[in-house]
């Protein structure tokens, strides 16, 4: 009788817990709507917005900016986790602006472009024509591979490089290996893995802090150097660079299976967990001889969170990970980096970092901040349901 009663009592607590995360849950969700909202009213008929910084306004930009693709998978994010048919229209508005773009290839960002506005629409509803854009889009991108270096070429800057591999393209795989699962053609996957493999032997430092850029010579496959454009030195660890490595090879292990690519993906993830300051939001640059009085980048702090909510799934003992994305995403949800009440342009999160020693986007709120924030609470909220 005595063992009835606690299992029945662990019943009724368990059904509490779970109204009381999904209250909170619905809470949260109401107020990123109420936010975007602001934003959403203020996008031009051809433009997305980029980033915003309150003394200089909106950056609009077209279909060719590699960031084009955000707020639309932001807004079908929302789609999702709300229902809202309001999410749904804004976010095919967001998503047509960039139809004839999975025909470019002149970039790398097809994945970003595409695969996120694009790609998430398809998942959402299906819609064959969404998945005929994706596909394109995938044999656009792989016209960039070069099988003598063994990767993805990322920009045409042959004034600087002869071949440029930015640790960033990681994030485009994702997409070829899903044309290849939608069309049975093994090509695209084979482009992804030989690209992730290259990428694992060349960009990556013996404590797993990755540079930011690998120049190839295209007649022999050799490095030709080896740099870190954005970040604060060539040898230094640009915050965002390192959240694309782990990401990246987290999503590759999803895919492929392959050992080699957890363990990287878990290496990265203790070099960046090792270097995290207080609050847990990562440091712009974690070499920056200012840490720790120098700028947070939110965008690093929302891929690095969502990445490790996946990896906590994959690695043998996750709960660490766990902790630290919950410990990022409490951070970046509290009110000093989350904007509310229609501040900060409709944007969600502040202080991000794009281009430091560009001088570009210092300080500013980011729409791939939003986008993969959204998508750490996304994967936060799944965590919750799975236990």
């Amino acid at each position: 009788m005595y063992k009835l009663i606690l299992f029945f009592l662990g019943i009724i607590l368990l059904c509490s817990c779970q109204t009381s995360t999904d209250n909170q849950k619905k809470v949260l969700i109401d107020s990123l709507s109420e936010q975007l909202k602001v934003l959403a009213e203020r996008i031009p008929e051809d433009k997305v917005p980029r980033s915003y910084k309150e003394e200089t306004g909106y950056q609009m930009v077209g279909k060719d900016d590699w960031t084009s693709g955000f707020p639309a998978g932001t807004f079908w994010y929302m789609y999702e986790e709300t229902g809202d048919e309001y999410w749904k229209e804004q976010a095919v508005k967001n998503t047509v602006k960039l139809e004839g773009f999975q025909f470019n290839t002149g970039t790398h960002d097809l994945g970003f472009m595409v695969n996120n506005s694009y790609g998430q629409a398809y998942r959402l509803t299906v819609d064959p024509e969404y998945k005929k854009v994706v596909l394109q889009a995938a044999e656009s991108l792989i016209t960039r591979f070069n099988p003598t270096v063994g990767s993805i070429k990322s920009w045409d800057w042959n004034d600087k490089w002869q071949f440029p591999v930015i640790v960033d393209n990681m994030m485009n795989l994702e997409m070829l290996f899903w044309a290849s699962k939608e069309t049975g053609d093994s090509k695209y996957r084979d482009v992804a893995i030989t690209h992730a493999n290259t990428t694992l032997k060349n960009h990556f430092r013996e404590n797993m802090s990755s540079y930011h850029v690998v120049d190839y010579d295209t007649l022999t496959g050799e490095v030709l150097s080896k740099v870190t454009y954005q970040g604060f030195s060539d040898e230094s660890s640009w915050g965002r660079g390192q959240a694309w490595g782990l990401y990246g090879f987290t999503m590759c292990y999803r895919e492929t299976q392959n050992p080699e690519y957890l363990e990287a993906a878990q290496k990265i993830a203790d070099y960046i967990i090792r270097n995290l300051p207080e609050d847990y939001v990562s440091y712009w640059d974690y070499n920056d001889p200012d840490v720790p009085n120098t700028e947070r980048d939110a965008s690093a702090a929302a891929v690095t969170a969502s990445a490790l909510y996946e990896l906590s799934s994959f690695a043998t003992d996750g709960s660490n990970y766990l902790d630290i994305a919950e410990k990022i995403t409490d951070s970046l949800t509290s009110v000093k980096y989350r904007a509310t009440n229609g501040e900060n342009g409709g944007f969600l999160l502040m202080h991000s970092v794009g281009n430091k020693p560009g001088n570009s986007e210092i300080d500013v709120a980011m729409n791939y901040a939003d986008y993969y924030y959204v998508e750490a609470l996304k994967r936060k909220f799944e965590s919750i349901n799975k236990k």
